[in-house]
């Protein structure tokens, strides 16, 4: 006989944590499944462990631009062990375990819908009031012809690597390429980006882009746009790819960092009546509803594919299920790259606002012209911000930020932007002296309202 629960949460990875959490907060009796490990690709093999190893190559680059400060040294074997720590060694025991402590059922293993309200677990069957559907998104790798003859590397090989290579080819130029582009090059790894787009960050303005490129160039990175590799072979020891333009590279390693698609394959979703998108991912509607009796959050539904978004529909999803429906809504969130310095950006892009039919005034300014904070922080100052104004409403659309510990202060645009604060109550904002977030105040008076 089937067990009953409330709620079956398949895939305990952020945003289905957040989900199960509430909802046993509120006393429902919500079953938890996972193939892998409680807490998902982001506290494994992703966020956790990437931030953790940019972490000391940002301390040590900061130590080497701050006046008066000197001697700062990486040590791989030390990043490494703290990285396993913060990752916990690849052990979720401690998680499942907790969530048995707090009356969840704990089911390890690969779960199906097998009808409405119904899931199967390796032969387990539930019965489910609602079902949530949390199982994230998979590295995708490029279509290059010859690739499983060389060495190649996903982020979950890149970020559990006991030993780092001589030399690494990084395909891929997004937030992924550039963090570990910058990750490895300070640890003393020879490192060639490879984008096959003509700039880097291209989701982002093109102006992003290009100073994300000459800062990772300054940092010792090859990167070369415009490149497309075609073909994977091996030479001796060399893993070797060459390019649309008749040139080669060869490294130790290929790292692909082209991307994600959602997890959705065997999961028997045709079976409650969800449906997929072209791009694999599962439709849902303001409420993150995918079906009667059927939910999804997270990076399954394709929709900014981000950590932060994976909890914020989790908490839509459960406060819903709740009795207390509220509407998802993706205006104004922010995007940060842990990049050195950080890149960060949140609202729409130009062409975006354009593909709108929105109009628009935009404005950029060079902080280290601008205000006293880039001075105080290091020499050789660096950062730029730009905002993206709607002139006939006066509010923010739009804006971005390279700078030091853009990925914090990112969230007054965020904020302004999704609250429909207006132009004139952000010039009136006081910011404490001395802030990068002062910026935003000559940015604004820069705009051509």
């Amino acid at each position: 006989m089937a067990e009953h629960v409330d709620v079956a949460v398949i895939g305990m990875g952020p945003g289905g944590e957040v989900a199960a959490s509430r909802l046993l907060s509120a006393g429902r009796r919500v079953a938890v499944i996972e193939r892998e490990l409680i807490g998902g690709e982001c506290a494994y093999w992703a966020c956790i462990p990437s931030k953790t190893v940019l972490r000391p190559p940002e301390a040590a680059g900061g130590v080497d631009r701050a006046a008066g400060a000197d001697g700062a040294r990486l040590d791989w074997p030390a990043a490494r062990d703290y990285r396993d720590y913060m990752a916990r060694h690849l052990d979720d025991a401690g998680q499942v375990s907790g969530y048995r402590d707090a009356g969840a059922l704990v089911l390890k293993g690969d779960a199906r819908i097998s009808g409405p309200g119904r899931v199967t677990v390796d032969g387990r069957e539930l019965t489910a009031d609602h079902v949530i559907v949390a199982t994230g998104s998979e590295a995708l790798t490029p279509p290059i012809e010859g690739l499983d003859q060389v060495t190649v590397w996903t982020n979950r090989e890149t970020y559990t690597a006991a030993d780092l290579p001589g030399r690494a080819l990084v395909v891929g130029g997004s937030a992924v390429g550039v963090e570990t582009a910058q990750f490895l090059v300070r640890f003393g790894v020879q490192v060639t980006l490879l984008q096959r787009g003509d700039r880097l960050m291209g989701r982002e303005e093109a102006r992003v882009g290009e100073l994300a490129e000459a800062h990772l160039r300054d940092a010792g990175v090859d990167v070369r746009t415009g490149r497309e590799p075609v073909r994977a072979r091996r030479d001796g020891a060399d893993s070797v790819l060459d390019l649309a333009d008749g040139s080669s590279v060869r490294g130790d390693v290929v790292i692909v960092a082209t991307g994600r698609t959602p997890r959705t394959e065997g999961l028997g979703l045709e079976d409650a009546g969800v449906q997929i998108a072209e791009s694999g991912a599962i439709v849902v509607d303001e409420h993150c509803r995918a079906a009667e009796g059927v939910w999804a959050l997270g990076d399954v539904t394709g929709i900014l594919p981000f950590t932060h978004v994976a909890k914020y529909q989790g908490r839509i999803v459960a406060d819903t299920i709740l009795g207390r429906p509220r509407t998802a809504r993706y205006d104004g969130i922010p995007r940060v790259v842990f990049a050195d310095p950080e890149i960060a950006a949140a609202g729409l892009t130009q062409g975006q606002a354009r593909d709108q039919g929105l109009t628009t005034v935009s404005a950029e300014v060079d902080l280290a012209q601008a205000i006293a904070r880039p001075w105080t922080y290091e020499r050789d100052p660096r950062g730029h911000l730009g905002l993206l104004a709607d002139p006939n409403r006066r509010v923010l659309l739009g804006a971005w930020a390279v700078a030091p510990q853009a990925g914090e202060w990112i969230h007054q645009a965020s904020l302004a932007i999704r609250a429909g604060i207006g132009i004139d109550t952000l010039l009136d904002q006081v910011a404490q002296f001395p802030t990068y977030t002062e910026g935003y105040v000559t940015a604004l008076e820069a705009l051509d309202l």
